[in-house]
């Protein structure tokens, strides 16, 4: 599980160019999340524990309860799954199904992942849970299990539901999951098109296909949501998760994910000698800058909603901006206890250090780490009452230390981070706990 090993975060810079900029954005549902499947390490987060309704994205659990049937041997591929009149009744997006249709499980697969067909995720839901309302519970108790924590399913299509709420950190896990248990079926994940009664649908996933490595998973709508994708891609020897949840358009969505993914990619290509980078450049644009222009959310002014809900129709008119939001903010937390509190007067408790840090470097030794910190602290008058650390980290097996300045107030921290940008060297300000 992503949260069970200690992860190593790395920032990432982005920008999508060529957008026309409205004079006021308002992206309050956005939230992102890049993680290296294989490793572990976190290489985006941005709002990714924040409440969100996941839309669609519901039909990866859906599925998940499938796939988990289909090994016990409850249904087979085969098998018939009939529609009642509830489930022909579900609104749009849909397969058109009437009342009393049926469907084989593999083609209910198949209108999931790329019709993201919701009289389908009904007829499925009633199928294994005698009702989609228990089928809800059921899906909940074992989101639970997977570690989805933060996480409750009301319905298996990811349809409206005010009490149906995830967080784009569980929509990795989920996605995680799903390779890692059922790799047999991942592959209709990775399905361009769908042919049903003569029509095709083709994948609501614009990546797939497209971009190199993508082989699934799942796009999302609601009104409420915004527009959310989850993406897998492969690469050698990394697979990336990215999740990126309430875009304005399936366009901004779609682009904003191709740009986390190539940049992630980009770093991970690029780290040699075991060493992890504390920044990560996107391929278009200069090294990281000061961090409240590190990660830039996409954003939109007065855009047509489409009409089908559940999942991304064709994108609407864009129009877009790029909206400076605090990178990473997480809720304040107690002073973190001093490793040696004698080391400051206690007759003068104003000087006591805060509880933040800043990241300049990650390096396979100790000594590189102090070196680094040598190097910078010249050049930011903040780090002159900061204390120099190297701390041990271990990330996949791989024992690194983390160069960090410590004992910072957080206006410290942001401030030594935009010295130290301004001189190109690499830096992210650590927030207490982290």
């Amino acid at each position: 599980m992503i949260m069970s090993a200690r992860l190593f975060v790395v920032t990432v810079a982005l920008a999508i160019t060529g957008l026309s900029a409205p004079a006021h954005a308002n992206n309050s549902r956005y939230a992102a999340f890049v993680v290296d499947e294989n490793t572990g390490v976190v290489l985006h987060s941005r709002r990714s524990d924040a409440e969100r309704y996941p839309a669609s994205l519901t039909k990866m659990m859906t599925l998940y309860m499938l796939f988990e049937a289909l090994e016990a041997g409850e249904i087979g591929l085969n098998d018939p799954i009939r529609v009642s009149a509830n489930a022909s009744n579900a609104s749009p997006s849909r397969l058109g199904l009437s009342a009393g249709d049926t469907i084989s499980a593999e083609n209910a697969i198949r209108a999931l992942v790329v019709k993201s067909a919701n009289d389908v995720a009904v007829a499925v839901g009633e199928r294994l849970g005698g009702g989609e309302s228990r089928f809800g519970a059921l899906m909940t108790t074992r989101a639970a299990e997977l570690g989805l924590t933060n996480t409750t399913f009301r319905n298996a299509s990811g349809l409206p539901n005010s009490r149906q709420t995830t967080t784009a950190r569980d929509m990795a896990r989920l996605a995680i999951a799903l390779h890692r248990d059922f790799p047999q079926y991942f592959d209709y994940f990775n399905e361009e098109s769908f042919t049903w009664n003569g029509r095709t649908y083709h994948n609501h996933n614009s990546l797939v296909g497209r971009v190199r490595g993508v082989d699934g998973l799942k796009t999302g709508y609601i009104r409420a949501s915004g527009f959310n994708v989850v993406v897998s891609a492969e690469r050698g020897d990394h697979r990336l998760i990215t999740v990126i949840m309430g875009g304005p358009s399936a366009a901004a969505r779609d682009a904003h994910a191709e740009e986390l993914i190539e940049a992630a990619f980009a770093t991970l290509e690029q780290r040699q000698d075991t060493r992890l980078f504390a920044a990560l450049s996107s391929p278009r644009i200069n090294p990281v800058r000061q961090q409240d222009l590190i990660a830039r959310d996409v954003a939109a002014l007065h855009l047509s909603e489409p009409t089908e809900m559940g999942s991304a129709n064709p994108p609407p008119a864009l129009q877009v901006v790029l909206a400076d939001e605090d990178e990473m903010r997480v809720e304040p937390l107690a002073p973190a206890r001093l490793d040696t509190p004698s080391r400051l007067p206690r007759t003068e408790p104003s000087l006591i250090r805060g509880a933040w840090s800043i990241q300049v470097g990650a390096y396979n030794t100790a000594d590189a780490a102090h070196e680094r910190l040598a190097e910078v602290a010249i050049f930011s008058g903040a780090l002159d009452t900061a204390q120099p650390a190297a701390r041990a980290v271990t990330v996949s097996g791989d024992r690194l230390w983390r160069a960090r300045f410590e004992s910072l107030t957080e206006h410290e921290a942001r401030l030594a981070c935009r010295e130290l940008s301004a001189r190109d060297h690499p830096c992210f300000a650590v927030a207490p706990g982290r």
